[in-house]
């Protein structure tokens, strides 16, 4: 083994510690939601620089990949997220984003399957989420006809489910590296979707998303799709530093 890897493997768990550093000090404030049996969620909340209540704000869900799950209430905020910190001032919004449990899912499905059917009953973080979403509505002012849904890995399975048993709550979605339930799209073949995916993607396969996309154009739909050719995984670093998909996602709007 030569040296150079040998200090990488040495450094591996240094630089993730690095990452939730940095993601911690993101200024997104620390909270935590209970529901009326007393079930927590933990998550994290980005608020424009200057909230003015008497104006309305776009709403974003975050939901994050599988490495990211547990109870610190940190480690959602590593990809993806400071993206949106950046982006802030240029498009203020309220961004939510809560934390899975290790050892669940957002959707309890094969991650590694070709295809899969969406089950009937949400996992109880999904539950949770969007209970949280009502909560905020009133303690923040919020366009109703501006909430958003990204994610990626397991946070894009996320996406597609949450987005086909709630059609009418959000007026567009960002899907990365997920998958969906084809025969669902028909649900949502009008809400306005951009998918990401990698081409050399060896953890999702990349047919997922395209199957999607071909299902919810034979259903009517009109989704944007980028495949990127020499991207594997980790397809959504491109994703979130693309200035046209934040121009696209906050253009958005329910009728």
């Amino acid at each position: 083994m030569n040296l150079l890897k040998k200090l990488t493997l040495a450094l591996a768990p240094l630089l993730g510690l690095a990452g939730v550093a940095r993601a911690a000090d993101l200024p997104l404030e620390k909270r935590t939601f209970t529901d009326g049996k007393g079930k927590t969620l933990p998550y994290r909340l980005l608020k424009p620089e200057d909230y003015d209540p008497k104006k309305a704000y776009p709403l974003v869900l975050f939901l994050h990949g599988a490495g990211e799950r547990g109870t610190d209430n940190d480690k959602q905020l590593v990809h993806g997220v400071p993206d949106f910190v950046k982006n802030r001032k240029e498009y203020p919004c309220l961004l939510i984003a809560p934390q899975c449990p290790a050892n669940v899912k957002w959707v309890d499905v094969d991650w590694g399957a070709d295809s899969h059917k969406q089950p009937a009953e949400m996992t109880e973080p999904m539950r949770l989420t969007l209970e949280l979403i009502p909560a905020l509505q009133k303690e923040f002012t919020i366009d109703t006809k501006r909430i958003y849904a990204t994610g990626l890995s397991m946070g894009g399975y996320g996406v597609w489910d949450i987005v086909v048993r709630k059609p009418d709550l959000f007026a567009a979605a960002v899907p990365i590296c997920g998958g969906g339930d084809e025969a669902t799209a028909k649900q949502i073949a009008k809400l306005p979707v951009w998918a990401f995916h990698g081409a050399k993607d060896g953890a999702v396969k990349v047919s997922r998303s395209r199957n999607m996309i071909d299902a919810l154009k034979k259903t009517g739909g009109e989704p944007k799709y980028t495949e990127y050719p020499n991207e594997g995984h980790g397809s959504w670093v491109p994703a979130y530093r693309d200035a046209e998909m934040f121009k696209w996602l906050f253009a958005q709007k329910r009728e």
